[in-house]
């Protein structure tokens, strides 16, 4: 089963083939994305990797922490799920 990833601190110049091709060298990667801002088309500076085991994400959170990339020092961790947002339309 496939293992997201959260990377951040990336540099606005890095691309979703360059994180592909970064984190391969770790596994499978089955995903990469990059997060950009809707407005601007700019990157947000961070993104997920779904790498395809457990044990090819630890290899890639220990490979890839704190190391140096496009001049930014990478912040990889396992990725959290997302909150649930309320459906709005609440009593007040």
């Amino acid at each position: 089963m496939a293992k997201k990833l959260y990377v951040g601190n990336l540099s606005y110049n890095t691309t979703e083939d360059g994180l592909r091709s970064l984190f391969s060298g770790f596994g499978t990667v089955a995903s990469a994305k990059i997060i950009f801002d809707r407005e601007t088309g700019n990157s947000k500076g961070f993104g997920f990797i779904e790498m395809g085991t457990d044990e090819e994400a630890a290899a890639a959170i220990t490979g890839t922490n704190g190391k140096e990339i496009d001049g930014r020092k990478l912040r990889v961790n396992e990725a959290m799920d997302k909150p649930r947002r309320s459906t709005g339309g609440g009593n007040w």
